[in-house]
C-alpha cells in the first residue's frame, strides 16, 4: 500500500484547485535559454500571493531543463518543530493539487547510517517550506524524484557532506528554500537584506538565522560553491510590503540561480 503525506497547507499559502494552480505559475513563469551549467537554485517560501513571483524567476530556469533532470534535492528549515539533525519521510509520495511526488527511496537510503539523519514523519507533517515549492517543481520539470531534506539542528557543514555523497550533477538540481529577514519595517528590512544578498554574493557562508530561516542551508550551498567555482546570481528581490503586506512588519524574499563556471 502506497504511503503519502497529505497536502498541510494548500488552499492557504497556495490553490488548492489545480487549474487555477497551474494558471498562476505559468503566469509567472519566463522563458530563458537552456542552462546546464545551473546546479542550484534558492528560493523563497511564503504565500504565493507574497513571494510567488519571487520563486518563479528561478524555476523558469528549472523549466528549461524538463525532461534533463531526473531528481531533486530539496532542503528547508522546519518551522514547526526542532529537533536534532535532518529529518527525512517514510511516506512514499507526497500530495499536491497537481498530482503525487514520488519520493526518492534509493537517495533516501543512501542517508540512513547517518547518525543525524532520522525517519521522521512528524516535523514533515505540517512544513510549508518544503511543501510550496513542489507544485513549481511539477510545473516545471515534469516527472522526477524528490529527496526532501528538513532540518533543525544541525550544521551547514553535515548538511553539505550529506548533500555530496548523494548529488549527481549529472541529473540531479538542488533547491534550497529560505525566506530572508523577517518582522522588521519595510526600510529597515530592506538594508538588513541588502546586507544579506551582499553575504552570499560574495561567497561568504556566514548567514545567521536572523538574516534568513534557512541560513543553514544556504551556507552548506555557498561552502559547496566555493568548494567548486560556482558562481551566484540574483534574479528577484522583493519583500511583503512589495507584494501587498504591512510596511510595518515584512519578509524577506529573494531568488538565485547557482552556475558552476564552465571551462574553456
Amino acid at each position: 500500500m502506497i504511503k503519502v503525506r497529505p497536502m498541510a497547507v494548500a488552499g492557504h499559502f497556495y490553490h488548492s484547485e489545480a487549474a487555477m494552480l497551474q494558471a498562476e505559475i505559468d503566469g509567472w513563469l519566463d522563458n530563458p535559454p537552456p542552462d546546464p551549467s545551473i546546479r542550484a537554485i534558492i528560493v523563497p517560501h511564503a504565500g504565493y500571493q507574497f513571494s510567488g513571483q519571487v520563486a518563479a524567476r528561478a524555476y523558469s530556469y528549472l523549466k528549461a531543463r524538463c525532461g534533463q533532470v531526473r531528481r531533486v534535492i530539496l532542503t528547508g528549515p522546519a518551522h514547526t518543530l526542532g529537533f536534532e539533525g535532518v529529518a527525512l519521510p517514510s511516506v512514499d509520495q507526497f500530495v499536491t493539487p497537481l498530482g503525487n511526488v514520488e519520493i526518492d527511496k534509493a537517495l533516501l537510503a543512501r542517508l540512513r547510517d547517518d547518525p543525524l539523519v532520522a525517519i521522521n514523519d512528524l516535523p514533515h507533517a505540517k512544513e510549508h517550506c518544503l511543501e510550496v515549492q513542489l507544485p513549481f517543481l511539477q510545473q516545471t520539470l515534469g516527472q522526477f524524484s524528490l529527496l526532501p531534506l528538513l532540518y533543525s539542528k544541525v550544521t551547514p557543514w553535515h548538511l553539505e557532506e550529506m548533500i555530496v555523497n548523494i548529488w549527481d550533477p549529472e541529473d540531479t538540481v538542488l533547491v534550497f528554500s529560505s525566506d530572508l529577514s523577517h518582522y522588521h519595517e519595510y526600510d529597515e528590512a530592506c538594508g538588513l537584506d541588502a546586507q544579506s544578498m551582499a553575504t552570499i554574493e560574495a561567497g561568504v557562508p556566514r548567514l545567521t538565522h536572523q538574516q534568513a530561516c534557512g541560513a543553514t542551508g544556504i551556507n552548506a550551498l555557498l561552502h559547496l560553491a566555493r568548494s567548486r567555482g560556482w558562481q551566484f546570481e540574483r534574479l528577484d528581490y522583493k519583500n511583503s510590503g512589495d507584494t501587498g503586506g504591512n510596511k510595518q512588519r515584512v519578509v524577506g524574499y529573494v531568488s538565485y540561480v547557482v552556475r558552476e563556471i564552465q571551462s574553456v
